[in-house]
């Protein structure tokens, strides 16, 4: 396509230098602005130039300098045209008209300068890149280097950037010009020409976050409506409209929102507003995926995902789970033996959720030397031996103490129990990996999975010793036979993880004097990656209209993992059968498509996504996505033809089927709905909504009229509601409904005197018929069915034209009246059509008793009817019949085969005629063309007698 860009030229100064003179003129050029000091600045250089070509210019009348501008899209493709120099400059042919009065340019009397003008480039520079010139008509086209404005003007200063005859300038005002010197040549005519090509901008590129992943921190306690600036704004590297213009999330969560704040550079901040009470212990973080969408038509959009923490005051204090416990000790147990464990618990994190335990002030000097408590762990040891003087019964009382926090209080009751023997000893052997006094187990550990061996003994060697498992977990503890007193402990069930992690059972070992002694194993499962991802739907039913715009959003996949850590992390992917155009995020599980949709290409999309987790090895599963396309009311009727031409026989009765107009819709349900109207001649023609029936209201005369043109309009059920039109041609096929209507003779009582002396072959008179039919069944044949008179034989018609002539001499008997009945018949299919007409002819030297003439005409005439049907020759006029003896054979064998091929005959004729034998050639015309006007006015009158002679 060849468009061409905006012109226009400024009114600027033109200079005429030479080494002795300068002086200003303006220029022809359009005013357009007010030169900026740019083009000053530029002065330096141009008299420079001018140094150089000066001697030369000096050569013309004159020169001078100016200055044009153009603007045009960028990406536009090769060949189009941005503007015509010469005739901007008004430097065009004026081989005619009168000469411009403004231009200083001398008179021409040719069509063409002479010498011709010639336009280049002051220098090459880039050019070649991005603009081509024509020397010879001074056309500006581009080139097949596509303009990037974003590519050619980088933001920034607004200076100009020259390299030889072209250059970049960027503007603060967003304005990117190219910048051109272009010469006109010979010298003179001699111009030196600036032109400047402003750069518009389209929108071409999409907004885009510096970062795929943005982070906001908000205090929990930060009031309603606290602003927060999202760092890391979009950019879009096109201007104005079509630059960042709004931001919205797609969830806001119901505790956020955005606005968006313009500063003086224009420049748009999205701000997060909270618009809720935030509680980090309740809900640590939010994420959300904030878009950035430009104001173009249609707009682009740029996302990222914008993770929102809820940063941690200190708004909770430790708190114990119970408010006391109770602890039994032996008075045997060894120093350094742990008795007893406090732990409180702060929903705070870091320094907020520091605890520290303390003895409170009550407890005596006595129980805080026997008993150590840890301030960090909260465990409490036997610090010093147990003495006979020692209390039985201690009350403890610990303080939690948190970060400017009430202390949370427990109370540990602690009871001293003395023995006199000492009790079972209970000597643990771990099999399984164990830290501190915990067992670690991986929770796919097989069933009979050794974890430890005890070994129980009496220190007194005189007691029997038991020893029983007590808590709940998937163990058992049994004796290790062949050995004596050795027990094992092992798994006893499958292990779940995500179930349960962690367990504390207790062996236990009493003897026969009633002494117990528990040895307390805890157990922590660690996870395996034993859980594949689970779609929340198995089969993800979506909708979207068709014509989405592109990056159109579908919907958010979400999978579960019951797995801990690396191992519960799900990625998204799109499987193998989806097609291209389908996007998935593999983080956030955000299912777009980057294409528009059309309903009418494709309806159903069905496809598998799966989702994968980060364990070694990774596991995945599988779900289908069915995605339908709605319809929108994007489609017109269509009709199968674009014309419609049916073909119907006149006289066909009314609301009969003429023929069925086809029509399609592509859209679906109501916006495929079609309805058929008849816009024109509604009066005649019906036309059937449902079946598409084009019907007739009344029967159809083809003489009265002999074709119908009709349009067809077939509007859907669309909103708003789409339409298209037909056209209909009905012709009309004759039949052969009337008869030949006689002309003349005007009336049976009409006479005509024949004179004697008429010599045989002579032209008496002529029947003169026409038939309103076309075709064969307008074909007339005249005959003679009927005579009367003294030698009435001696008259024959012409079965073709209807001419009478006289066959032989006229005899003295031969005088008086003779009077002819003739048929007058068509050609007509399946039954011809025929009108009578009496010719009465008077055969004397003159007329002296017209009384006596109408007499014997008023008589009824007995004429015997002769069944002899007429014969006509249906051959072309122009040729002869060669033999005379032929003509019998002839006309014999056309009205044998007449009956069987006159329809086709009559349908053939009439078809062509309407497909351009619209001027037949008369040699070739079948049927009998008579004109009314001359045929009518002959030299016959009723009751009024001619003299026919041959002098």
């Amino acid at each position: 396509m060849r468009g061409r860009g905006n012109a226009r030229s400024s009114r600027a100064l033109g200079v005429s230098w030479c080494p002795a003179t300068w002086h200003p003129r303006l220029d022809m050029g359009r005013l357009h602005r007010p030169r900026s000091s740019t083009s000053y600045r530029n002065l330096p250089q141009l008299f420079l130039f001018f140094l150089f070509v000066g001697p030369f210019s000096c050569l013309g009348s004159y020169s001078r300098a100016t200055e044009l501008l153009y603007s045009l899209n960028e990406g536009l493709p090769a060949g189009v045209l941005i503007g015509s120099l010469a005739e901007d400059l008004r430097l065009l042919p004026r081989s005619a008209g009168r000469p411009d009065p403004q231009s200083q340019l001398p008179e021409r009397t040719g069509a063409e300068w002479n010498p011709p003008l010639s336009f280049s480039l002051a220098s090459r520079g880039l050019s070649g890149q991005y603009v081509t010139l024509d020397n010879r008509s001074g056309e500006l086209h581009t080139s097949a280097q596509e303009i990037d404005r974003e590519a050619l003007c980088v933001e920034g200063g607004g200076g100009t950037a020259w390299s030889g005859s072209v250059s970049i300038s960027s503007s603060p005002s967003d304005s990117c010009l190219l910048l051109l010197d272009v010469l006109v040549l010979p010298q003179e005519y001699f111009r030196f020409v600036k032109v400047k090509i402003a750069i518009r901008d389209i929108n071409d590129n999409a907004p885009q976050f510096p970062v795929s992943q943005i982070s906001v921190w908000v205090p929990e306690n930060a009031p309603v409506n606290t602003r927060l600036a999202i760092e890391h704004p979009a950019v879009d590297p096109d201007i104005g409209i079509n630059g960042v213009q709004t931001y919205r999330l797609l969830d806001y969560h119901g505790m956020f929102t955005l606005d968006v704040e313009e500063n003086e550079n224009g420049e748009r901040t999205p701000y997060l507003i909270v618009m809720g009470a935030l509680d980090r212990e309740t809900q640590d973080q939010y994420v959300s995926i904030i878009i950035a969408e430009d104001g173009g038509s249609p707009p682009l959009l740029g996302s990222a995902t914008l993770t929102i923490g809820i940063s941690d005051i200190n708004d909770n204090c430790p708190l114990f789970t119970d408010s006391q416990i109770n602890v039994t000790v032996y008075g045997n147990a060894t120093v350094g033996t742990p008795i007893a464990a406090v732990q409180a618990v702060d929903k705070d994190l870091g320094t907020n959720a520091q605890i520290t335990y303390s003895y409170s002030q009550k407890v005596p000097q006595a129980s805080k030397d026997l008993f150590h408590l840890d301030e960090n762990t909260g465990v409490i040891k036997l610090f010093s031996k147990i003495g006979g003087s020692v209390l039985q019964s201690h009350k403890l009382t610990i303080l939690a103490n948190g970060p400017g926090c009430i202390p949370a209080v427990i109370t540990a009751l602690v009871s001293i129990i003395k023995v006199i023997f000492r009790p079972p000893e209970i000597v643990p052997r771990y099999i399984a990996n164990e830290i501190d006094g915990v067992v670690y187990l991986k929770e796919l550990e097989p069933v009979n999975t050794p974890i430890a061996f005890f070994t129980i003994r009496d220190p007194e060697g005189k007691y029997k010793v038991n020893c029983y498992l007590d808590g709940e977990g998937p163990f058992r503890l049994s004796p290790y036979k062949p050995y004596n007193n050795e027990y094992l402990l092992e798994t006893a069930k499958p292990m779940d993880y995500e179930l349960q992690q962690f367990y504390e059972v207790a062996v236990v070992a009493w003897n026969s004097e009633g002494f117990h002694v528990k040895r307390v194993i805890k157990v922590q499962l660690l996870d395996d990656n034993d859980n594949a991802p689970i779609f929340l739907q198995p089969l993800i039913e979506l909708t979207i209209e068709e014509n989405n715009t592109p990056n159109a959003f579908l919907t958010k996949l979400y999978a579960t993992d019951a797995d801990s850590e690396e191992r519960g992390q799900v990625s998204y992917f799109l499987g193998p059968d989806a097609p291209s155009y389908f996007s998935l995020d593999s983080v956030t599980g955000i299912l777009t498509v980057s294409t528009q949709l059309d309903r009418e290409e494709k309806e159903k999309y069905r496809y598998t996504v799966r989702a994968v987790d980060c364990g070694k090895p990774p596991r995945e599963s599988v779900a289908t996505v069915a995605l339908t396309v709605l319809d929108k009311n994007d489609n017109s009727p269509r009709f199968i033809n674009k014309d419609f031409s049916f073909f119907v026989p006149e006289n066909f009765p009314g609301y009969g089927e003429i023929g069925v107009i086809s029509v399609t819709d592509a859209d679906a349900g109501r916006n495929g709905w079609v309805a058929l109207s008849v816009v024109n001649q509604s009066d005649i023609f019906v036309i059937d909504t449902g079946k598409g029936m084009l019907r007739a209201k009344v029967s159809l005369d083809r003489e009265q009229q002999s074709s119908y043109t009709l349009w067809v309009e077939a509007v859907d059920g669309g909103e708003p509601a789409l339409s298209s039109t037909a056209k209909i041609t009905i012709l009309l096929l004759d039949i052969n409904d009337n008869p030949p209507l006689v002309l003349f003779p005007q009336s049976n009582m009409s006479y005509l005197l024949v004179l004697p002396s008429t010599l045989p072959g002579s032209p008496v008179t002529e029947v003169y018929a026409v038939d309103k039919d076309t075709g064969m069944n307008a074909v007339i044949a005249y005959s003679i069915i009927g005579r009367r008179g003294p030698r009435p034989e001696s008259f024959r018609i012409d079965p073709k034209t209807g001419n009478i002539t006289l066959e032989e001499a006229l005899l003295q008997t031969d005088y008086g009246l003779h009077r002819l009945l003739v048929k007058v018949s068509d050609h007509g299919y399946p039954e011809p059509l025929h009108s009578t007409v009496m010719v009465n002819l008077f055969v004397n030297d003159t007329v002296s008793n017209e009384s006596y003439i109408e007499s014997l005409l008023r008589k009824e005439p007995e004429i015997n009817i002769e069944e002899k049907e007429p014969q006509i020759s249906i051959e072309p006029t122009h040729r002869k019949v060669e033999s005379v003896s032929c003509m019998p054979t002839l006309v014999a064998l056309s009205v044998i085969s007449l009956g069987s091929i006159t329809l086709v005959t009559g349908m053939g004729i009439y078809i062509c005629l309407r497909k351009g034998e619209k001027h037949p050639r008369e040699d070739e015309n079948l049927e009998v063309q008579i004109p009314l006007k001359g045929k009518i006015d002959l030299h016959m009158r009723e009751r009024k007698p001619m003299d026919i002679s041959n002098i």
